[in-house]
């Protein structure tokens, strides 16, 4: 097999043994690999893979010790934080290969596996064979980056419905694809003839995904219990059903997906924060601590690893008076803040860590000055629901004077507007308050009017008064900032276009579609356990 660009390839070889590394390294230049780099550590590999981009990587399967990063967790992590291109050829090296393992190997994001002990032309014949996958897949993949999905599906059907060379890949890629461009009916059925095919947990995932994403909530939950009867510790199923309870408000129940999900794959940065994150804001401050500390090792110094995980981590040390933890966390948001200057969310975090921090140290006032500098950038369309979630966070916490009572409530109220859309965020919203008033009566109070909004714009328009209706909504939805309130007016424009006519359809929907355009700009989600262009269980693809 001819590749004239392998001299021209990046290669990253992960393996903790010297000697086997060295080797490994060796055979890669001997087989005509251009440039090869190596590491012994996953953390470092990951700091790597994060900075530069190689063609090629060697891992190692098997990890050290218990609790440490592992090589699918690497592979899982960059693919799902679209840092891994499709492009690069991702192998791993192992002392045996199970059947299952070699299924793996052949039909997802990974290329294959190598056992040991193999020569030298046996690993540059499975990267020669891994880039050819790469080159026949090419033209599903090129549609995808350029954002021609359509195309991508009709190209990864015709390759599955004719059962060209990687057909099964590329079905589950149709599925993906599908379900991307909702239509997820059709998204089912491909995913349960991907099952009949061949039984995995991702489609069976998969199927769950779309029975939520069609609005089907029930037959999405049996579909991952019934999973999570077979296979307990699925990570992607228990994440699923994470994300589904949260819909739900049942904190409780989400907090236990997703420690059962970490502690099923104690090397997943993401899922540690999660973790932590939930039980942190549920009160549970010792494991919430244990949880963060354990991402904060794994993976501090790397993309992966948020800083909002980071304070809480300082929170966590703020409530049980740890002052040199406290201020080893203020310093190093700090630290990442000076690094990127650019970033106004970084800002926001670490000024919110030295406000812990001037509490702890017998300066209330200056704390107090700091909450409401942060409190003053709510009117603005970079103020998020992870940026109010922070400072109501701070703001429970650092005593004010009386004379700021009413800049408090004045402060819940504007929040409630603009975020309180659904239970879930409302509910979560008190969680985060302590239940503390103001803030919990603001919260609750604006979901109701929010509520009552959307209430009374359906039944004007069904009254046969959808423009005035309509824009009511869009006038409140630039005024308080609220994404519910823009949705549903996208929504009524749709259904009462016949009666609007097509200018003032227009016009409506050009109105609502740049209010779309300035909430689509930062963080919408639960802080810390919803963080966008994440699906549990999705095959992650760049486009």
């Amino acid at each position: 097999m001819i590749d004239p660009d392998l001299h021209l390839a990046k290669t990253l070889v992960i393996e903790p043994n010297p000697m086997l590394r060295s080797v490994t390294a060796g055979q890669l230049r001997s087989g005509g690999v251009g440039e090869v780099v190596t590491c012994g550590k996953m953390q470092r590999a990951r700091e790597l893979l994060e900075r530069d981009a190689f063609d090629i990587v060697i891992c190692n399967l098997e990890t050290g010790t218990p609790g440490e990063l592992s090589a699918h967790d690497l592979l899982n992590e960059l693919r799902r934080e679209q840092l891994l291109p499709f492009s690069t050829v991702f192998l791993m090296v192992t002392a045996q290969v199970t059947y299952a393992q070699a299924l793996e190997a052949a039909e997802t994001a990974l290329d294959g596996f190598l056992v040991r002990p193999f020569t030298s032309a046996a690993l540059i014949d499975r990267v020669l064979e891994a880039r050819r996958r790469k080159r026949e897949l090419a033209g599903v993949m090129t549609a995808l980056e350029s954002g021609k999905l359509e195309v991508a599906v009709q190209r990864a059907l015709e390759r599955f419905q004719e059962r060209q060379p990687f057909w099964f890949f590329c079905g589950r890629v149709a599925a993906e694809v599908l379900l991307r461009l909702q239509r997820p009916q059709d998204a089912l059925l491909m995913f349960e003839r991907l099952h009949e095919a061949r039984a995995t947990s991702w489609a069976r995932v998969g199927m769950a995904r779309c029975e939520w994403a069609a609005g089907r909530l029930g037959k999405a939950q049996k579909v991952i219990d019934a999973l999570l009867l077979d296979e307990p510790q699925c990570a992607d199923a228990l994440d699923l059903q994470g994300r589904m309870r949260l819909e739900r408000s049942d904190f409780a129940g989400a907090l236990e997906s997703y420690r059962a999900a970490s502690l099923a794959t104690q090397g997943c940065l993401l899922r540690a924060q999660h973790a932590g994150a939930l039980a942190f804001y549920l009160g549970h401050r010792e494991e919430a601590g244990q949880f963060l500390k354990r991402a904060r090792t794994m993976g501090a110094g790397t993309r992966l690893f948020d800083a909002l995980s980071l304070f809480l981590l300082a929170l966590v040390h703020h409530d049980a008076e740890e002052l040199e933890s406290l201020d080893g966390c203020v310093k190093e948001l700090a630290s990442f803040a000076s690094r990127f200057p650019q970033s106004p969310r970084l800002a926001r975090i670490a000024g919110a860590a030295s406000a812990l921090w001037l509490l702890r140290t017998d300066k209330a006032a200056d704390a107090a000055a700091v909450v409401q500098r942060l409190a003053q950038a709510v009117e603005g369309d970079g103020f998020d629901l992870e940026a109010a979630q922070v400072v109501v966070s701070l703001w429970v916490r650092v005593p004010q004077t009386g004379a700021d009572d009413h800049a408090a409530a004045g402060f819940a109220k504007t929040v409630a507007l603009r975020f309180c859309s659904s239970r879930t965020i409302t509910d979560f919203f008190v969680i985060v308050s302590l239940n503390r008033p103001p803030f919990s009566e603001a919260f609750r109070q604006g979901l109701a009017d929010i509520n009552a909004t959307v209430e009374q714009a359906v039944q004007a328009s069904s009254g046969g008064a959808p423009a005035q209706a309509i824009a009511t909504l869009l006038a409140q939805s630039g005024q308080h900032r609220n994404s519910r309130l823009v949705e549903i007016a996208t929504m009524l424009t749709k259904r009462y276009t016949p009666e609007l006519g097509s200018a003032t359809s227009v016009a409506l929907a050009q109105q609502a579609a740049e209010l779309v355009r300035r909430f689509s700009s930062g963080a919408t989600h639960i802080a810390g356990l919803q963080r966008a262009n994440r699906s549990p269980g999705a095959l992650v693809l760049k486009a």
